[in-house]
């Protein structure tokens, strides 16, 4: 009886260990639609990668085509709108909607349908930020003053953002910015890379959603070189909130880099405000 029971469990790893790189295949399927569907902007063909992924994860591995469901689940949602940059007050209430549907229905999805709870945001974790990690906030802020007036100026990526010079302009981008900063991190670090990491190893994970996170960044107007800040942008965010547990503190990150992206599309558009910068 022992040695059937111990028989059974052998073959039972054996068969997960032959289908360990069908679950990979899924995964960077995944990522792969994503490119697809924001960055080249091919939809058709994104929805047919993404739905090969979830029948390849299907067959590898019941487990993972749930999360991999999840994830396809929101990039739909996202696909249905354009995420470029457009801070006209109709497109803005468009977009909060799809995007917040794009987090809230894969997390209703994972708590009523599968009963799981690996997508959460834990706002608040008790434990208070180390020395480090408040250091680190006041080098984000300095990387983003020296990174990107560079990158958006000389690149010329500041064209992908209407030009503002009116207030209810300024306090639109301003909202805007900061809206899809705080959703970036509820959807790729809170429901995208928590549903990957139960799966994968923490860099497999990581960049599998940086690769979508990047992809989305580059439809939003984060072209040229960008992907050389964005590639590890998103990778930092992951191993950030992989340490922390905290979303409040990779929000906050991303609030700061993003609060200098605003001054500086700012006075990209009107080169004689904001003369702090060097271009």
């Amino acid at each position: 009886m022992g040695d059937d029971a111990a028989s059974a469990t052998r073959t039972t790893s054996v068969h997960a260990s032959a289908r360990t790189p069908l679950r990979i295949v899924a995964a960077l399927l995944v990522s792969a639609s994503a490119v697809l569907i924001f960055a080249l902007g091919l939809r058709l063909p994104g929805y047919a990668t993404l739905a090969l992924a979830l029948l390849v994860a299907f067959w590898a591995d019941r487990a993972l085509f749930k999360d991999l469901l999840l994830i396809g689940v929101g990039l739909l949602i996202i696909s249905t709108i354009s995420v470029e940059a457009n801070i006209s007050y109709p497109n803005m209430a468009l977009m909060g909607v799809v995007l917040s549907a794009a987090v809230f229905v894969p997390y209703l999805m994972s708590r009523r349908l599968f009963g799981d709870r690996q997508v959460w945001f834990p706002i608040k974790t008790g434990q208070r930020w180390t020395t480090l990690e408040r250091w680190y906030l006041v080098g984000v802020l300095l990387l983003g003053y020296l990174i990107l007036p560079t990158y958006f100026i000389r690149s010329g990526a500041y064209l992908n953002w209407p030009a503002i010079s009116a207030p209810d302009e300024l306090g639109r981008l301003f909202v805007g910015v900061g809206f899809v900063g705080i959703w970036d991190e509820l959807f790729f670090i809170c429901t995208v890379f928590a549903l990957l990491r139960r799966h994968f190893s923490f860099w497999t994970a990581n960049l599998l959603q940086m690769v979508i996170f990047v992809s989305f960044l580059w439809e939003l107007g984060y072209q040229s070189w960008g992907p050389l800040l964005t590639i590890p942008f998103a990778l930092l965010q992951g191993y950030t909130f992989s340490i922390t547990k905290s979303l409040t503190y990779v929000v906050c990150v991303h609030l700061l880099f993003d609060l200098v992206v605003f001054l500086v599309l700012v006075h990209a558009h009107n080169r004689d405000w904001l003369a702090i910068f060097p271009y």
